[in-house]
């Protein structure tokens, strides 16, 4: 098969990695790729977002599958427009991308289908809302309606935090158009989750769970950034805890969708908050997560393309989806500034002394072959191992051998993980 994979960065680097072990992959294209793809598929210089070009380019080129990697594209239906032009497609048609689109439409659809999530509002007018806050308790969360680079959320812990949020998003336009309209919502409290889900349109088949770390500093300090490492497993939870998580959350997204003419076939994430009450959706995502994926497709050992295959084809029931019993650990190493402002083309070393596995993120390759960063995260070293503890050793013991200028990380990822605190073992 003739494969395409569209997006840049580590996410992307590990899903074309896990493609190019598929033994029905006989080409991989990746547009635009970085420096490291490159070095597995032959990158192809178009914009993730160019949705035409894309599209016509795959025509063009008799491409056997292509696979929609990153939010924006989705939302902006390339699969509907590669689907129209006769091109097999991974991923969810628009109208199933907007459950991430759209933090107004999805929190809607989880109070329709009543599944658990917070309570919630939702504004269109400045005013309004901060009315509206001076009547809540704090902290309070403040979403962005729209896609805004898993930045968009802010929780604030004064009243005058919550109205500054609101202004920034609303008036000042922060995070642009995705602002216009916000959600506020009450402020949970618990451990998060990362749940991902393959779907056929009919069923969901959980992923091993995962953690995120959104802030950019140790200790969750700092401002929100795409993500600064992961681990799996993401919690120590029981088979009943996954069961209700399955039957109150999973299955019933997945049959909301489908009922309101929106079936969802692709990769569909599942943000959740542990509280004491049970799990409750923070989020949806349309896509696989970053760097979520990182963590978790190494330990995959089903052929990636007959998991692709089933959920473009309405199969997933058919086939058994097997996973290494191991932990796994990637810490990212990202430019100094981050996620605020930030110098490119500084010089990467390590990567091939290193003894890990690293997925790139941020680089490219100059003209004379040097790899040199060009983004805000820039690297992702993997690990993995018996415990969670062997897996993030391993995958600091890989930080410390790659250098770069600037290069920051943080150095806490994994510690505090386990539904109580506690070690897990797989």
């Amino acid at each position: 098969m003739k494969v395409l994979v569209v997006g840049g960065g580590g996410r992307e680097h590990a899903i074309c990695w896990t493609l190019k072990k598929s033994s029905k992959v006989t080409e991989l294209y990746c547009a635009p790729g970085n420096g490291g793809i490159a070095e597995i598929a032959t990158c192809v210089p178009i914009k993730a977002t160019d949705i035409d070009a894309m599209a016509d380019y795959a025509k063009e080129n008799n491409f056997d599958l292509v696979f929609v990697a990153p939010d924006d594209p989705l939302a902006l239906g390339l699969v509907d427009k590669l689907e129209e032009k006769g091109v097999r497609a991974f991923g969810p048609r628009a109208n199933a991308a907007i459950i991430e689109a759209s933090k107004a439409f999805s929190k809607s659809l989880m109070k329709k289908y009543n599944i658990p999530t917070a309570k919630y509002e939702t504004f269109d007018n400045k005013d309004d809302a901060l009315k509206y806050l001076e009547t809540q308790p704090m902290p309070i969360v403040i979403k962005a309606d729209g896609l805004a680079l898993g930045k968009g959320v802010i929780i604030a812990q004064t009243l005058e935090d919550a109205k500054a949020a609101v202004i920034s998003m609303m008036e000042d336009k922060a995070f642009g158009s995705a602002g216009n309209t916000v959600v506020i919502e009450e402020c949970m409290v618990g451990p998060e989750l990362t749940l991902l889900a393959f779907a056929d349109g009919n069923i969901a088949v959980p992923m091993i769970s995962s953690r995120d770390h959104k802030r950019a500093y140790d200790n969750d300090e700092g401002l929100n950034t795409g993500g600064m490492g992961a681990v799996t497993p993401g919690a120590d939870l029981s088979d009943e805890d996954m069961a209700s998580i399955q039957n109150k959350i999973v299955k019933p997204t997945i049959e909301a969708l489908k009922a309101e003419g929106r079936p969802f076939k692709g990769v569909i994430y599942f943000g959740l908050m542990l509280t004491k009450e049970g799990a409750k959706v923070v989020e949806y995502n349309a896509r696989f997560g970053d760097p979520e994926t990182q963590a978790i497709l190494p330990l995959l050992e089903t052929d990636f393309m007959d998991i692709i295959d089933a959920c473009i084809d309405g199969t997933l029931a058919d086939i058994e989806i097997k996973w290494k019993k191991k932990c796994s650990t990637v810490v990212v190493m990202a430019s100094g500034g981050y996620p605020a402002s930030y110098a490119k083309g500084y010089e990467i070393t390590g990567i091939d002394t290193c003894g890990k596995l690293v997925f790139q993120a941020g680089t490219a390759l100059t003209e004379d072959g040097k790899l040199v960063t060009s983004g805000g995260r820039v690297l992702v070293v993997y690990d993995e191992g018996d415990t969670l503890d062997e897996a993030i050793d391993g995958a600091y013991e890989g930080v410390k051998k790659i250098s770069f200028k600037d290069a920051h990380y943080r150095t806490d990822i994994g510690r505090t993980v386990g539904k109580f605190g506690k070690e897990y073992h797989a």
